[in-house]
């Protein structure tokens, strides 16, 4: 009730252009906001910007495809480690990763039946295995996402610097406003930013296929050239020089199919999508899982086959352990990606096919980030919602994305870019860690939710389809599980203790969140009926005041119109005369109000008001006090720094008073006659009278409190009833 005033006055004064700062500030945001991610797009819309199949590929499958881009470059990079000929398993292992792809996939072809409402992994732990397992793959998933974002902008910039080595200094900026340029384009939709990507994705599968073709060819006809790095000479490093014999060296492999495994990442991401696909959601999101995988397999083992056909090496650092006729290469020596290299090779008399391929290589690493711009945000809403993280997380945006997801994946993925130098090699060794997590948990949940839902089918054709999937699932299980007891066991020195150590302060982050949301729930709840109808057993009103003039005489008016039990106004002697000053107009203005002067040898206004306050509502511990304080609405921003100041830290004070509610009382600094008060709550404006900040002139003009505020209200017994 005692803020209804102020509220209304707010809405009777007319806001004109340019009057209130703001106003000005919000419009000047308004305009730039809509620039950058475009109009608003109503609630009934969102029907059209769910994606049909032939982007939902592009848009969710993207961060699995461009894996192809730099996952055979971490395979070799391991094994020439031991020397140039322990390449030779590599089309194994790319075979071995393959078989968990396939796994993977048709595992989360029965998720997405399943649980098609978008929650993923999270939401398949915890129905299955409870809170605490699903908070874990939650904040696995959430490591995973913005790793996705930081490694796919570091390699794809690493393809831009190969093309344009001219940048390599600007690495990090470049990589910085890529990041930038998707969290834009991800704001403005899912659909927008969805068309966007079509295209080169579907260009980038088309040349590394136009690439494999013709590269089959030439190795079957025997013109197959070889690679530029496949003269040179490879120096195993120290503690190799028996490549892979022994355990040391079964070690190793383990180590580069582990590092093989990025070609993993992204397939969850369309089980968490599921929500922005066309109906049936189901179907068409397992259609695209199939797609995603069968694509990506391919595309994985022909580049992997033919990175031995042409001889490619590639080592850790070029310059020492790549040798030319015996001689060390030095710092000047540039080593191109895999794919690079064997695009130099079959193209070499076609120089164009070379760099469009490297070019749209490149360019779907960069967009591969997109995928993580999708997963994100909605895992981010579906944890909102669940209260283990702020709630307005959960709330789409005026363009009917999650906003605040997108901007703090935005934040965080360019703290990794700016942190590890946008290194690739250094920060893929903190990738896949999370990724298995919540793929073994994932397979473990579905494996309990077929067993509780084959306890409870009856039906026989049903109960068969259960059992396949379950077999599915198991064998998920195994799969994964051993892929994260290896990935645990050969990159924790690596790098992966950081993911954990991330992982683990997420999770009590949330849990904290979660523990805060109850607490508070508990706290607000009405515990008996009877407590909601209870009325503070008196309203004291106190006005602050500095000077007699109008703005004192509107917050005198408000509280006046809310017929408060007792009323009072307020000042601070500071020992300038203000306040002796102030006493003497109030005596001759003959207010019907009391005025109690507040003594402050130190000059400080903040401390005693409170003090005050406070005093009041400890005397009357079932009073309401309501602080009733004037505040000036100014035209421009510049000139919020000339006024409200002391109001402002009188308000911030008294917001941590229990029992004591401050309402503003506004005055708009502007022409005269901006300031009357509708409703029957009126403060005239005398003519001749401009100045606001100086005095009123004449006891006329302080008699301005209505008349029928002056007349005694209710009596306190008719209040305390009412």
């Amino acid at each position: 009730m005692n803020g209804t005033p102020s509220s209304a006055g707010r809405k009777a004064w007319p806001e004109q252009e340019g009057d209130v700062a703001s106003s000005s500030v919000r419009d000047f945001a308004d305009r730039f906001k809509r620039l950058l991610v475009g109009r608003p797009v109503p609630s009934r819309a969102r029907g059209e910007t769910l994606l049909p199949k032939r982007i939902a590929l592009p848009v969710f499958a993207s961060g699995a495809l461009s894996s192809v881009g730099y996952a055979p470059d971490e395979i070799l990079l391991t094994l020439t480690a031991a020397g140039v000929a322990a390449t030779a398993v590599s089309p194994w292992i790319a075979l071995a990763v393959v078989g968990v792809l396939v796994v993977v996939v048709a595992s989360y072809r029965q998720t997405v039946h399943a649980y098609p409402s978008g929650g993923g992994d999270y939401e398949v732990v915890s129905t299955n295995l409870g809170r605490r397992a699903g908070l874990l793959v939650a904040s696995a998933l959430l490591c995973d996402y913005v790793l996705t974002v930081a490694v796919s902008i570091a390699s794809g910039t690493g393809y831009l610097v190969a093309v344009i080595p001219a940048l390599a200094a600007h690495k990090v900026e470049i990589a910085v406003g890529i990041v930038t340029a998707l969290a834009l384009l991800n704001l403005r939709g899912g659909r927008e930013s969805g068309r966007l990507l079509a295209l080169p994705t579907y260009l980038y599968m088309g040349a590394v296929g136009i690439m494999a073709v013709v590269g089959f060819v030439q190795e079957l006809t025997g013109t197959l050239g070889r690679a530029p790095s496949a003269s040179y000479e490879v120096v195993a490093q120290a503690g190799w020089d028996q490549g892979l014999t022994g355990l040391a060296g079964g070690f190793l492999i383990l180590r580069a199919f582990s590092s093989g495994c990025v070609a993993l990442t992204g397939v969850d991401s369309i089980s968490n999508g599921v929500p922005g696909l066309r109906r049936p959601k189901a179907k068409n999101a397992a259609t695209t899982l199939l797609l995603l995988g069968g694509i990506a397999a391919a595309m994985l083992l022909s580049v992997v086959h033919l990175a031995g056909a042409v001889g490619v090496h590639l080592v850790e650092n070029p310059a020492t352990e790549l040798l030319d006729h015996g001689v060390p290469l030095g710092e000047g020596y540039r080593q191109d990606p895999v794919i690079g290299q064997i695009a130099a090779t079959v193209f070499a008399r076609l120089p164009l096919m070379f760099y469009l391929v490297t070019v749209f290589t490149g360019l779907i690493l960069v967009l591969a980030a997109n995928t993580a711009f999708n997963g994100f945000p909605a895992l981010v809403g579906v944890l909102g919602r669940d209260e283990f993280l702020p709630r307005q997380l959960s709330q789409r945006g005026d363009r009917l994305v999650h906003s605040g997801g997108i901007i703090v994946l935005w934040a965080v993925a360019v703290a990794f870019v700016v942190g590890f130098q946008a290194s690739t090699s250094r920060l893929i060794q903190l990738y896949v860690v999370g990724v298995f997590i919540s793929f073994t948990l994932s397979q473990i949940g579905m494996v309990r939710h077929w067993n509780r839902e084959l306890s409870t089918a009856t039906d026989p054709a049903r109960r068969r389809r259960m059992r396949r999937s379950r077999i599915v699932n198991g064998i998920g299980v195994a799969g994964t599980g051993t892929v994260l007891l290896i990935v645990l066991l050969t990159k924790l020195t690596h790098g992966a203790w950081i993911v954990l150590t991330v992982m683990a302060a997420l999770y009590l982050v949330m849990h904290g969140i979660r523990s805060h949301y109850l607490r508070v729930g508990e706290e607000i709840a009405i515990k008996d009926i009877h407590d909601a109808r209870l009325l503070p057993a008196h309203v004291h009103a106190i006005v602050l005041a500095s000077s007699l003039h109008r703005p004192t005489l509107r917050a005198l008016t408000y509280a006046l119109s809310t017929q408060p039990t007792s009323i009072e106004a307020v000042t601070v002697d500071i020992g300038d005369g203000g306040a002796k000053r102030l006493l003497d107009d109030w005596e001759d203005a003959e207010l019907p109000v009391p005025l109690t002067v507040l003594d402050s040898p130190l000059r400080d206004i903040t401390r005693p008001v409170v003090s005050y306050v406070r005093s009041v509502r400890r005397d009357s511990p079932r009073d309401l006090v309501v602080v009733f304080l004037p505040e000036y609405l100014v035209r421009h921003w510049w000139e919020q720094a000339l006024h409200n100041q002391t109001a402002l830290r009188l308000k911030t004070a008294l917001l941590f008073t229990p029992g004591v509610v401050v309402a503003s009382v506004p005055w708009q600094l502007g022409p005269p006659g901006q300031n009357h008060i509708h409703h029957g709550l009126r403060v005239a404006a005398p003519s001749g009278i401009a100045d606001v900040d100086v005095a009123t002139r004449s006891a006329e003009d302080r008699r301005l409190i209505p008349s029928q505020a002056q007349e005694s209200p209710h009596p306190p017994e008719t209040q305390e009833n009412a």
